[in-house]
């Protein structure tokens, strides 16, 4: 009598890791495939399948600047621990120098200003941000290619035992936690496959993505990251690390979610600022076509199209709420004025009830 055979279902995800892919696709646009990883590596964590006395893991991101990288780390660390700010950054531009590591780790004993200086990468630094719920801790470096090569050496021991060593001897463990490494490298390559040429127009642009996400330039640009990855880093430094994720260029579709997601956090500040009787607030497409074109450059990615929101909406609607053209309850709308060539800022006052007619005792006897 045979055996029966079931067909698995390798793919499917437990609610935990599908609850989190939702999460992070809503807050993240355009980097699938660097949700996917995450996802992948937090799911193994959770069944308790990762590898005993490793972090749990640890990431490369590439990309031009702009991509989402910082972005996704950050939204990881929204998701699971309510807060954005609960990824520890650390800005790898400070440590360019090699005696710069003691800002990290710490000065041994005997050094000038032992006791004076803090090392930032503590046990109680790495853990402040645990909760009941999630005890993992999100470690960023920065643009890591900007840092000296004392940090990649550090970085060694982390990424291969989970261990630093202060310089006090102490012992950080990392084996709770996912390490994240972002660089601009290879980013002049990507844009010379995605822009030929300089000078092209916004419609070309957006016609040049398309055809890199049919076709396979996805696999040139993912290998151009990653050669220039190779380039920099050390083979040991390199085979420490789990996964490499090269961020995909960012089109007019995700240019307009982003500029969603841009407007709905608009509203959220608005509605901080006044209160319960919160302003509704409108931006008509008009206007949203607007911001994308003053908002998108391929050189600088996202931060550009947040930039043109600040300017161009937020603060507008600062003044109107300074100098109180705008009150609680009040509906906003931002419109775009072709002749004037800008946004215009219309206000809707709430609607007040008439006064209720009180019919005198005499009428009422009649």
């Amino acid at each position: 009598m045979g055996r029966l055979r079931t067909l698995l279902e390798p793919q499917k995800m437990g609610r935990e890791a599908e609850t989190l892919l939702n999460n992070l696709r809503k807050r993240i646009v355009g980097q699938d495939e660097a949700i996917r990883q995450i996802v992948g590596v937090y799911q193994t964590y959770l069944t308790g399948m990762a590898s005993p006395g490793r972090p749990v893991g640890s990431f490369l991101f590439l990309g031009p600047t702009g991509s989402g990288k910082t972005r996704t780390v950050e939204a990881l660390a929204e998701s699971l621990l309510g807060d954005p700010r609960a990824a520890i950054k650390i800005d790898c531009a400070e440590f360019q120098h090699s005696h710069e590591i003691a800002k990290l780790i710490g000065s041994p004993p005997g050094y000038l200003g032992h006791r004076e200086t803090h090392p930032l990468l503590s046990q109680e630094a790495v853990n402040q941000y645990h909760t009941e719920k999630v005890k993992l801790s999100f470690v960023l470096f920065d643009e890591i290619e900007k840092a000296s090569d004392a940090l990649w050496n550090l970085l060694l021991g982390v990424l291969d035992k989970a261990v630093l060593t202060l310089g006090d001897n102490r012992r950080v463990d990392f084996s709770r936690a996912m390490i994240f490494m972002t660089s601009n490298l290879g980013a002049s390559e990507m844009n010379a496959i995605v822009r030929p040429r300089l000078g092209f127009a916004a419609g070309a642009a957006d016609e040049i993505v398309a055809q890199i996400r049919e076709g396979n330039q996805t696999d040139k640009i993912s290998r151009a990251g990653k050669e220039a990855a190779r380039k920099k880093f050390s083979p040991e430094f390199m085979n420490r690390i789990d996964k490499t994720v090269v961020f995909n260029p960012l089109g007019e579709p995700e240019l307009k979610k982003i500029l969603n997601l841009e407007l709905e956090a608009v509203e959220e500040r608005v509605s901080q600022v006044v209160g319960a009787n919160a302003i509704r607030f409108t931006v008509n497409q008009r206007a949203q076509a607007f911001l994308l074109r003053e908002g998108t450059d391929l050189r600088y990615g996202a931060r550009h199209l947040k930039r043109a929101v600040e300017r161009l909406v937020v603060e507008p609607t600062s003044n109107l709420l300074a100098t109180q053209q705008l009150e609680a309850g009040d509906s906003l709308l931002v419109d775009f004025d072709a002749d004037l060539g800008s946004l215009t800022f219309l206000k809707e006052a709430r609607e007040i009830a008439p006064p209720r007619q009180v019919s005198s005792g005499k009428s009422a006897a009649a």
